[in-house]
């Protein structure tokens, strides 16, 4: 992406607030891990979209035109410092990164709080994260507070507070041709490295092993960093959803669920596979891995614009549900119709979570599911540009009535999809999925 993006939707994101209106959007705190070390700085994901920004201890403020005004974008960071960046780096300073960055103008970090007793002065708004951080809570206090004492003066304060995150998540949902290459790429470099992971696998590898091969891949191709924590999980660890100790060994006979993605340039990816690590489904194994496919793929024949969101979902658990009756994991004579194991919630006992989330900077990315501008908030029609995961799962854990041949099997396909004018494209096809396939892979 070129700086003329980032200021694109700047002046976009002004042009939707109160005319001479103020935004206040800080990036994320650096956070100590322990004693004198800190985790990777990870900037914030609505800073970075505004401004491609990556410094901590930063500040974008917006200022709406109004009238003949021109808007105005003013970044407040970090000084110039060369002890420190013998140390830890390139520190633009304020005038490298305006200039650098694009912005009209820059300041200190230090005079953030003089400049905006100023800058808020007589302007009618304020846009900033209501509510997300009692340390900006407080700071846009003092800062009323200061603009308040000058009252005698004839200086108004803003009279009404505005949530700036629900302008940004309508405009983050949904990504422009620069962000879909992006995740794109991304989507391919993470569908690689699953592939990877399968071909390395073998009985009695340790999941931290296998996990090894993705993060080789994830940064052999480019990417930075992980988008989450890996989840490598063999045989019943696959039943526990957020599973992420990756300890275990495998054993012949096991499944290995991996649900892992990198991050390229701060886009994620979120790829889920399961495949057998010895190479080969078992009959039972099969089964359900083909069920769960079958209702991955009756979801995405849904994916296109003008379905409801709500739509890939039900579609999916349809399909899982009639499999759950038709496998005998569901007793039919308890529950007789797929239209009654769901009104009753009886497929929870296997298939509990939903079937996507939007994906983009962060893995569940900004957007409302439902259309809020309409009566009752329906789910929200899909669009071109959305992008999405389609997961679909199933985890058999041992219970009385269960066919004990599928207790302990845990499996999940996901994708990542582009909505497109015509229909969609799944962004991560480098990962393979079909069974057939997986096992040709593994057989190589």
């Amino acid at each position: 992406m070129n700086n003329t993006q980032f200021a694109a939707r700047r002046a976009r994101l002004c042009a939707a607030m109160q005319p001479g209106a103020v935004a206040i959007l800080p990036t994320a705190p650096e956070v100590q891990r322990n004693s004198d070390s800190d985790y990777p700085y990870r900037h914030d994901s609505y800073f970075y979209y505004l401004t491609g920004f990556t410094e901590p201890d930063s500040v974008l403020v917006l200022v709406a035109g109004i009238g003949e005004t021109a808007a105005q974008s003013i970044l407040f960071c970090r000084q110039k410092n060369v002890e420190r960046e013998i140390w830890d780096g390139l520190r633009h300073g304020p005038e490298g990164a305006r200039s650098a960055f694009g912005f009209d103008c820059a300041f200190p970090i230090d005079e953030l709080d003089g400049e905006m007793a100023r800058l808020l002065a007589n302007a009618p708004a304020a846009y900033y994260a209501l509510g997300h951080s009692a340390a900006l809570d407080m700071q846009m206090k003092n800062w009323l507070l200061a603009v308040r004492r000058q009252a005698r003066g004839g200086v108004t304060a803003p009279a009404v507070a505005h949530d700036l995150l629900a302008l940004l998540d309508e405009m983050r949902l949904f990504k422009d041709d620069s962000e879909q290459a992006t995740m794109l790429r991304a989507a391919t470099i993470s569908g690689l490295a699953h592939a990877r992971a399968m071909r390395a696998s073998k009985p009695g590898m340790f999941e931290y092993e296998i996990e090894a091969e993705l993060l080789h891949e994830f940064r052999r191709s480019g990417a930075q960093y992980p988008a989450y924590t890996p989840i490598v999980a063999a045989g019943a660890n696959a039943c526990v959803l957020h599973y992420n100790a990756n300890s275990a060994q495998t054993r012949d006979g096991d499944l290995v669920l991996i649900d892992a993605g990198c991050e390229l340039d701060s886009y994620a990816a979120d790829i889920t596979r399961t495949y057998p690590v010895n190479g080969r489904f078992s009959d039972p194994q099969r089964t359900l891995y083909e069920l769960v496919l079958a209702s991955q793929n009756a979801a995405l024949a849904v994916l296109r614009p003008g379905r409801k969101y709500s739509d890939i979902h039900d579609c999916a658990t349809r399909v899982l549900a009639q499999g759950m009756l038709d496998l005998g994991l569901l007793d039919k004579g308890k529950w007789g119709s797929v239209d009654d194991v769901i009104a009753e919630r009886a497929h929870q006992q296997f298939y509990m979570h939903g079937t996507g989330h939007w994906l983009g900077l962060d893995v569940h990315d900004a957007g409302a599911y439902r259309d809020v501008h309409a009566d009752g908030k329906p789910s929200r029609p899909l669009q071109p540009g959305m992008v999405l995961t389609v997961e679909p799962g199933i985890y058999v854990r041992p219970a009385e009535g269960v066919p004990e041949q599928f207790w302990h099997i845990g499996i999940r396909i996901e994708d990542d999809v582009l909505v497109t004018p015509d229909g969609h494209t799944i962004l991560s096809a480098s990962a393979p999925k079909l069974a057939d396939d997986i096992e040709q892979l593994m057989r190589a």
